[in-house]
């Protein structure tokens, strides 16, 4: 399944968006994420053409399964990873911040041995 970061990030924020407030605007994702109001528009224009998103008549966007799939692969490797590095000194706001980077490029096999090492389940 191969998907731009971009993609990656849009649709992590909108799982993250979620749980913090149980729904998914436009306007949420682009403070979230400092972004335009049309990149988001355009960003949530080509996940929905793709099949990660649903976006409803007053607004709502609503992760597919498909989408969701990746959100939670992501999101689940952010906090495993920002975990990880503060568990090794760095500071949390760091942490975070370098997990974002991190999250899209670290390879499986590097993922899970982190796993491993820490005993976090993905």
């Amino acid at each position: 399944m191969q998907i731009l970061k971009s993609a990656e990030d849009y649709l992590e924020t909108m799982l993250m968006l979620k749980e913090k407030k149980g729904y998914v605007r436009s306007i949420d994702i682009a403070t979230t994420l400092n972004v335009t109001k049309p990149s988001v528009s355009y960003a949530t224009k080509r996940l929905r053409e793709n099949g990660y998103i649903n976006m409803e008549k007053d607004g709502m966007i609503t992760l597919t399964d498909k989408g969701m799939e990746i959100a939670e692969k992501i999101y689940s490797r952010h906090k495993i990873l920002t975990s990880f590095f503060v568990s090794i000194g760095v500071d949390e706001e760091t942490a975070r911040e370098d997990a974002c980077k991190i999250e899209h490029d670290i390879s499986d096999l590097t993922f899970e041995a982190i796993c491993r090492h820490t005993g976090a389940t993905k």
